[in-house]
């Protein structure tokens, strides 16, 4: 039990660092999306790296948020926990992908002043555009989809409250099928129904991160899983006996 508060802890503090990382590194890119002329513009681009630098932070604590959470799950169902783990990754090599959009932008910016303008202008709009549509995919499609499966296996355990299962039971699906709108042109990336769509999926990694550094998985739900685990497999009884 004490290996699991432990377990719990980390898990909760991976998530939290999480939402710091991603959240900080948007507001660190904010020059590279707001103006479609950074790339020609000179000054130090320090923020962006630091960006960047917290978006590979983001990755490794999206997967460490896996890792950490398999062998917890895996004993209510192996099979979708390890899903999970392999979701969780592809997610953060997405996140990856969408880091060297960026950093490809400052490497176009020390070229500038080379009198093809138009050019470096359009290089690093296409570059925005694909970390565009890697936060998308990434934060958008795969998480929704993750999301679902490690919350329906915190839900069936009883590991944790199940108001926040169902959280990310809601959130999961709203997300997928916002960024589903997105992807179609239904609405903008950036409007009020993403906004409310964000909300859920926020609140169920918040509440789950807080719930387990405050008091970690439900010790009636390990016994059990722990129990179930525990017994022995019935013996095989030889044919024509």
């Amino acid at each position: 039990m004490q290996a699991f508060r432990k377990t719990a802890a980390v898990i909760g503090a991976l998530f939290l660092l999480t939402h710091v990382t991603a959240i900080t590194a948007v507001v660190l890119y904010a020059p590279v999306f707001a103006d479609p002329e950074y790339v020609l513009g000179g000054g130090d681009g320090s923020g962006v790296l630091l960006g960047g630098l917290l978006d590979v932070v983001l990755a490794l604590g999206v997967v460490g948020t896996g890792v950490a959470l398999y062998p917890v799950l895996r004993r209510q169902n192996e099979g979708v926990a390890l899903g999970y783990v392999a979701l969780r990754t592809l997610e953060a090599g997405v996140i990856l992908v969408g880091v060297v959009t960026i950093l490809g932008v400052l490497s176009l910016r020390e070229t500038a002043g080379g009198g093809d303008d138009a050019s470096l202008v359009a290089a690093a709009g296409a570059l925005v555009a694909t970390h565009n549509w890697t936060f998308l995919v990434g934060p958008g499609l795969i998480c929704g989809t993750n999301t679902v499966l490690a919350a329906s296996l915190l839900y069936r355990s009883g590991l944790v409250p199940r108001f926040i299962a169902v959280l990310g039971l809601v959130g999961g699906p709203l997300i997928f099928a916002a960024n589903t709108g997105v992807m179609f042109g239904v609405f903008d990336q950036v409007s009020p129904w993403t906004g409310l769509c964000v909300i859920p999926i926020f609140a169920w990694e918040i509440c789950l991160a807080v719930y387990l550094l405050a008091k970690g998985f439900r010790p009636a739900a390990l016994a059990r899983l722990a129990g179930e685990s525990a017994e022995p497999a019935a013996p095989r009884v030889p044919a024509g006996v």
